[in-house]
């Protein structure tokens, strides 16, 4: 079966019911987690954007305290988990400022913590890829936002 193109999608949903894009939704979010955490961000959370990043930082500050750092392979492969689900919580809002937002955070908890960045090839990239999306993100807003921003990255480095 070959998937229809967005424009046909966003037709065919213009034209519909409202009872038949229900049922559509409802059909989409049984399948996948990932429609399910989307449609929710989209109906309860997008409104106010504060308390979702508040949200965020409460689940990384979680998973930070579950981190094992005993090892560096153990402290690698939590570290990436927590990239992978800030990154997924990133894309469903869409919001550069938030992207910044949260990547800072994460960036400032690897600092604080007791890893031990630089002894692992891996663990510095990681950390360095996310300074480069900070950066890339910062520089996609407005100037006055860029300034502030841009202070509170460097304090990363």
């Amino acid at each position: 079966m070959k998937a229809a193109t967005l424009h046909e999608l966003k037709k065919e949903l213009q034209i519909s019911s409202s009872g038949h894009i229900v049922d559509v939704c409802l059909r989409l979010i049984k399948y996948k987690k990932e429609n399910k955490e989307l449609l929710t961000y989209l109906l309860f959370e997008a409104q106010d954007e504060a308390s979702y990043i508040k949200g965020i930082k409460e689940d990384i500050d979680e998973q930070f305290k579950e981190l094992n750092t005993s090892n560096l392979y153990v402290t690698k492969k939590g570290l990436q988990k927590i990239v992978r689900t800030t990154s997924k919580y990133i894309k469903y809002s869409g919001i550069r400022q938030t992207e910044i937002e949260l990547l800072l955070y994460f960036c400032l908890k690897v600092k604080k913590s007791s890893i031990k960045i630089h002894q692992s090839t891996v663990i510095t990239n990681l950390y360095q890829r996310q300074i480069a999306k900070i950066e890339k993100a910062i520089s996609f807003l407005h100037e006055d936002l860029q300034y502030d921003y841009q202070q509170e990255l460097d304090t990363l480095y």
